[in-house]
C-alpha cells in the first residue's frame, strides 16, 4: 500500500507519509519549522505556539497538525514570522533572561531563536518576576527564572517505573516546574545530563559541569539553529 501523499509549504509542493505531522513533514524535506516544547519521541503538545502555521487562512500548530493530501500550508511568511517573534519577545520578558552570564548560553534554543527572528528590543514591558533558584537537590540546579514551561522534562525525564521527576507547582503566573525531592536523591548523575540536555534553556543544570565546555565551540555558536535540517 503506498502511504505517500503530497501538499503544499509556502507553494512548494513535497511528498510526506500518511499520520506524519506537518513538523515531522517539513523537516523530512529540509524545511525548518521552529518549535521549543516539540521533542522527537514524545506526543506532542503545541503549548509553545513557536510552530505557528497557516492553513486555509486558520492558524494551527504544525507540531499537533497531520497532514493530508494537498493541504497547502504558509510557514515562512512575514505574518507568521512576526506571530514567532512575539512569542520569543514574550519569553524573555516574563523571565530573567541574561545570556552573557548564562551556563547554556550557546546550546539554548530560545537564545538562538532570538538571533534568528532578529529579536532586538522586545515590543512587551519586562516583568521581572521574583523567581527562587532550587540547588537543594544532590544533583540538578533548578533555576526558575530561565524556565519556559515547555514541559520537555515533565514528558522525557523519568524513572524506570515511568513516575516523572518534575511536575508543575502552583498556576497562572505562579505556575513553576519544580523537580520532585524524594525522587531527587535517588537521581543518577545519566539522568541529571540528560535532563539538563532535554531542557532548551539553562533552567535545569547538572551540579558541576555547567562550563565544561567553552564559548565559541557550543551548538549554536557557528551554525544557527535550523540549519541541520535545512537543505
Amino acid at each position: 500500500m503506498n502511504n505517500e501523499i503530497k501538499f503544499q509549504i509556502d507553494g512548494k509542493i513535497i511528498p510526506a507519509e500518511k499520520g506524519q505531522t506537518i513538523v515531522e513533514a517539513a523537516h523530512a524535506n529540509g524545511i525548518y519549522i521552529p518549535t521549543l516544547c516539540n521533542f522527537k519521541g514524545v506526543k506532542p503538545k503545541g503549548s509553545c505556539r513557536m510552530c505557528t502555521i497557516k492553513i486555509n487562512g486558520k492558524f494551527m500548530t504544525a507540531c499537533t497538525t497531520p497532514i493530508a493530501d494537498g493541504m497547502e500550508v504558509e510557514n515562512n511568511t512575514e505574518e507568521i514570522n512576526d506571530i514567532r517573534k512575539s512569542i520569543i519577545e514574550l519569553l524573555f520578558v516574563s523571565g530573567n533572561h541574561f545570556c552573557p552570564a548564562c551556563e547554556k548560553s550557546g546550546n539554548c534554543e530560545l537564545q538562538a531563536l532570538a538571533y534568528r527572528y532578529q529579536m532586538m528590543v522586545p515590543r512587551f514591558p519586562f516583568l521581572f518576576p521574583k523567581k527562587e533558584v532550587d540547588a537543594g537537590s544532590p544533583k540538578i540546579i533548578k533555576d526558575q527564572n530561565r524556565c519556559i514551561a515547555c514541559q520537555r522534562c515533565m514528558k522525557t525525564i523519568k524513572d524506570e517505573k515511568g513516575r516523572r521527576y518534575f511536575a508543575y507547582k502552583y498556576r497562572g503566573n505562579k505556575l513553576e516546574v519544580v523537580l520532585d525531592n524524594e525522587m531527587a536523591k535517588a537521581m543518577t548523575d545519566e539522568i541529571a545530563q540528560l535532563a539538563m540536555e532535554n531542557c532548551p534553556v539553562g533552567s535545569i543544570l547538572k551540579k558541576e559541569t555547567g562550563y565544561m565546555q567553552p564559548i565559541g565551540t557550543r551548538k549554536f555558536d557557528k551554525k544557527p539553529i535550523g540549519s541541520e535540517i535545512e537543505v
